[in-house]
């Protein structure tokens, strides 16, 4: 068999054969690509689906709990006049920006305002002045046709949602709710879609079907299986003219032999000869071939050495902007300097201040060896602002600013030295590559701490915010399940601030809650966990305390913020401010412990102690 021949063998079984198997990968491929984008779509049209109805959920709450503390309406309530109950219900009802309300009282019979059908309602218990059930509350805060409209905006999907009374609303007419499978495709107005449908527990405890449609690519050939095609042929035609070409070049192989040789002669050692056949010039092309791939296998491990060293230092820079600790991130940073310019020497250092002077925090090798020539390069690289090397002796050093991106301001030095030897332009290069990548890494380090801090702290009063509070309720309750100490809770609110709102204005509230907050933070122990819960209500986790100590612990905070005199914003006078406080406890080693029940007791207390005149504390039952 000769080697033309062998060589349109090998085109066919090792070029055509794998592109047609490639294409027909490629077109399931596509096909199946199509389809999980879809349901790729309706899945993150689920998720929206749940985090709206949850926050809306949340929002609902949050209006009944203002509906529910509301003092005028407890007074209506116990006046038993109807009138008057709907009044107070309409105008609370307004204030939160309720969509529809329904309160039943035990003596007095329904109240609704609003009309329509709603969703993400939320049902809470009314109770009276002795503790007991007076009723029950249900808010919404957003109907079902806005809450398809903006599922719609947000996922670009069309929706239908249905109640247990049937279709309630959608977004695309023609498709009725009672028609529309579970999972599957379905046919609406010559279109086909895709459908997804959820419910249960995440969206009213099975009381409300959500429906998401998407168009299915399901008729003729997607985009997708056209890319692929278009390639296979471009492949193909690539092919054909490499056949085309190989096959005239083998009247030249004298010709290729020759070049070859002098391009091995000129240090080139990528050049293959071909060596088809027996006779000697074959076994002259098998030869020359072989002293090439030897010579050429030596430069390749070589230059592959060289290529590993690069790309590793390289990962490592590139790790440096996603790294977060600042210790861990200049030790490697120095390391990695270090070994990737073939010094013998280096360290870090870091601003003590906007204008202070550079600490050393990490460093590699006998720093102090090359003290001289590190401090004249850093000198050097702080008024250029750029990488400089310096000359001290018979040792160089090379340093460069750690500069932050935002506003360009040095955050600290990061330098190498070695004896005996200039650095290259490759080596500054890399250099100054790697101190960039630090620079960013720093900053992105700073960034994350205020970040984390904003995320659990309250902007106003400086205490963890709501979210803080409950991660650490729930933590610590947990820690009483399984043998803890127990702990104790607190929570306060300020008397009538509603009226210094209303007075005053509220950068005068504002102030009162700042000071209010800093007599809780001043009171509380290292271990304590003072939060703001919503409002004017404050409340401190305190492990490891009982309900006596809880009730000491409130008592020293309410005399504090009794004592308080505070300016008045115009500068005409100042102002006296109280607080109520309930205390509740979890003893130790409470298998049955629950965050809800604790945080309902002190709740309670709170509530006993505004009914019973304000400026006091109550313990929990």
């Amino acid at each position: 068999m000769s080697f033309r021949n062998r060589l349109i063998a090998f085109f066919v079984v090792l070029v055509i054969l794998p592109l047609i198997v490639v294409a027909a990968v490629g077109f399931v491929l596509a096909s199946e690509s199509e389809q999980s984008k879809t349901e790729g779509r309706l899945l993150e049209a689920q998720r929206a689906s749940s985090g709206l109805f949850g926050e809306f959920r949340d929002r609902a709450q949050a209006a009944a709990r203002v509906i529910g503390q509301d003092a005028q309406l407890s007074a209506a309530i116990r006046s038993g006049k109807r009138a008057r109950i709907q009044r107070r219900l309409d105008t609370l009802a307004s204030d939160v920006q309720a969509r529809r309300t329904t309160m039943t009282l035990a003596h007095a019979g329904r109240f609704e305002t609003g009309r329509g059908d709603v969703v993400a309602p939320a049902h809470t218990r009314l109770i009276d002045a002795e503790g007991g059930g007076a009723g029950t509350l249900d808010v919404s805060v957003i109907s079902a046709e806005d809450y398809a409209a903006l599922l719609e905006r947000v996922t670009g999907t069309d929706v239908a949602i249905r109640g247990p009374g049937g279709l309630r609303t959608t977004t695309l007419p023609g498709a009725a709710a009672e028609r529309l499978p579970e999972r599957g495709e379905v046919s609406v107005g010559g279109r086909t879609l895709r459908v997804r449908g959820f419910g249960g527990p995440a969206f009213g405890g099975g009381r409300l079907a959500v429906r998401v449609l998407a168009q299915a690519e399901t008729d003729g050939l997607s985009n997708s299986a056209i890319v692929v095609l278009a390639i296979l042929l471009a492949a193909l035609i690539a092919a054909f003219a490499f056949a085309l070409t190989v096959s005239r070049s083998l009247q030249a192989q004298i010709q290729r032999l020759l070049d070859a040789a002098k391009g091995l002669a000129a240090g080139d050692f990528r050049v293959a000869v071909p060596t088809e056949g027996k006779d000697e010039f074959a076994a002259l092309g098998t030869q020359f071939n072989e002293m090439a791939r030897q010579l050429e296998r030596r430069l390749d491990e070589l230059q592959l050495e060289r290529r590993r060293l690069r790309e590793a230092i390289r990962r490592v820079g590139q790790s440096f902007g996603r790294t977060l600790e600042r210790g861990p991130l200049l030790e490697i940073a120095v390391q990695t300097a270090v070994d990737g310019v073939g010094a013998h020497a280096g360290r870090a250092a870091l601003r003590s201040g906007s204008q202070g002077r550079f600490e050393e925090v990490s460093g590699e090798g006998d720093v102090s060896r090359f003290r001289g020539a590190i401090d004249a390069a850093e000198a050097a690289a702080l008024r250029a602002g750029s990488t400089v090397e310096t000359e001290v002796g018979d040792v160089c050093a090379l340093s460069h600013p750690l500069r932050a991106q935002e506003g360009g301001r040095i955050l600290g030095m990061l330098s190498v030295a070695r004896a005996g030897e200039k650095f290259t332009q490759g080596e500054r290069e890399l250099f100054a590559y790697l101190a960039g990548q630090a620079g960013v890494s720093i900053e992105n380090a700073d960034l994350h701490d205020t970040v984390k801090r904003q995320a659990v702290t309250d902007e106003l009063t400086g205490l963890f915010n709501h979210r803080r509070f409950q991660e650490v309720i729930a933590n610590e309750v947990e820690r009483t399940k399984r043998g803890g100490p127990g702990m104790g809770l607190i929570m306060l609110d300020i008397d009538n601030f509603k009226r210094v709102n209303d007075t005053y204005g509220h950068m005068q509230g504002d102030l009162v809650l700042r000071e209010v907050a800093r007599v809780l933070r001043e009171s509380s122990r290292e271990i304590d966990e003072p939060a703001r819960y919503g409002g004017e209500e404050m409340a401190v986790a305190l492990p490891g305390t009982d309900l006596e100590g809880a009730y000491l612990f409130a008592e020293r905070v309410r005399r504090s913020i009794e004592a308080l005199d505070l300016p008045l914003i115009d500068g005409d006078g100042s102002l006296r401010v109280t607080a109520s406080f309930g205390a509740a406890a979890l003893p130790p080693n409470q298998a049955k412990a629950d965050k809800e029940d604790l945080v309902a007791a002190a709740d309670a207390a709170l509530y006993r102690a505004k009914r019973s005149g304000k400026n006091r504390t109550v313990r929990a039952e």
